[in-house]
């Protein structure tokens, strides 16, 4: 129990206090009022120490030998992190983005540190047009993907009230219409050619529940609860109905993971990542990597049997926020015995 050193709480035993309902609750609402201050300013969170992050990469070298790996939006990021997984892992990776110049140094640096190659190809995932020509490089320096990886995102904080038809339009054309167009022109070429592949969307563990202030990333990622529908639909329909081609879909809905481009947007000032973290049961934001070992093990032949996975990776996170009486951690052992005893002394219905 967490007690202010200059004003003692009341002995919640104390007859003169607790004898009466009324009285209780007085002791229990300041007990709780107390205690759920002291878990907000508290640096240490208990149970952190219990889910330490483990960076290391997971599967055996080698897995992904003469294996060719896509990502869109792998210049920065998470994207960036499964690229260096893959290429660590023995893929010869091709990293799809608009900025070139952020592409080719990404691309670099991860050849040198891995040793294999990493190819850059501008792409804006808005145009199929652009994607067509992209697709064409990639066939040419690389031929067709084993691996797609459709991670391009389009992410700000913004008052729905606030949003112009600019932005919904950006967000929308990225997220949505990016990954159909990625999607589907790879697909219908890997189809013709007679070969299989791995697709795996990034999608968010705000696009099942909905979210105030993302609302267009939101609606892209699914619909509402008619979830599925939209980003996350269209790899859940194709597992259906292109595994006889050999191919597998799958999504990783990822909870809060920082990186500097995505939490630039998404937190600016910096005074939300405490709130988060406070709400993760276990207690930490994710790492990267901890996503590109999840990532590589759903696009590698470890993983063969699974297809139209959806894989909610957020430290719980989701179910968190979504249980009724899930504030009902931040009760003390002492407030719950009171509560009990106001329970018990409950009459009638």
């Amino acid at each position: 129990m967490i007690q202010s050193k200059s004003t003692p709480l009341s002995n919640p035993h104390s007859d003169s206090v607790s004898s009466t309902p009324g009285g209780q609750k007085r002791v229990f609402q300041e007990l709780w009022f107390r205690s759920s201050a002291g878990l907000h300013s508290s640096s240490t969170l208990p149970n952190s120490g219990f889910f330490p992050p483990f960076e290391e990469i997971m599967l055996p070298i080698g897995t992904f030998k003469n294996r060719v790996a896509f990502i869109t939006g792998g210049g920065t990021g998470l994207g960036r992190a499964m690229t260096t997984t893959l290429s660590e892992l023995g893929a010869q990776c091709v990293i799809a983005s608009r900025k070139l110049d952020v592409l080719r140094q990404t691309a670099e640096e991860i050849s040198r540190q891995t040793g294999n190659k990493v190819h850059a190809v501008q792409c804006d995932v808005r145009e199929p047009q652009a994607v067509c020509h992209c697709v064409d490089q990639v066939e040419t320096l690389t031929g067709l993907p084993d691996i797609i990886i459709n991670n391009a995102a389009g992410n700000f904080v913004c008052p729905s009230e606030h949003l112009s038809p600019n932005a919904w339009k950006s967000i929308t054309d990225i997220v949505l219409n990016g990954t159909a167009f990625v999607t589907l022109e790879l697909g219908k070429r890997l189809i013709k050619n007679k070969k299989g592949a791995s697709f795996l969307a990034i999608t968010t563990i705000y696009a099942e529940s909905g979210s105030g202030f993302v609302s267009s990333k939101c609606i892209c990622k699914s619909w509402s609860r008619g979830t599925l529908q939209v980003g996350l639909i269209l790899h859940l329909s194709l597992a259906a109905e292109w595994g006889r081609y050999g191919h597998r879909f799958n999504i990783i809905q990822p909870g809060p993971i920082k990186t500097k481009g995505a939490f630039s947007r998404l937190d600016p000032t910096g005074a939300f990542e405490k709130a988060m973290i406070d709400r993760i049961p276990t207690c930490r934001l994710g790492k990267p990597a901890e996503l590109a070992n999840l990532a590589a093990y759903m696009s590698s032949d470890f993983a063969t049997w699974m297809s139209g996975a959806v894989i909610r990776f957020d430290g719980g996170e989701y179910v968190s926020m979504a249980g009724e009486f899930n504030e009902l951690r931040r009760v003390t052992p002492d407030q719950w015995k009171m509560m009990e005893a106001m329970i018990r002394s409950t009459k009638g219905s």
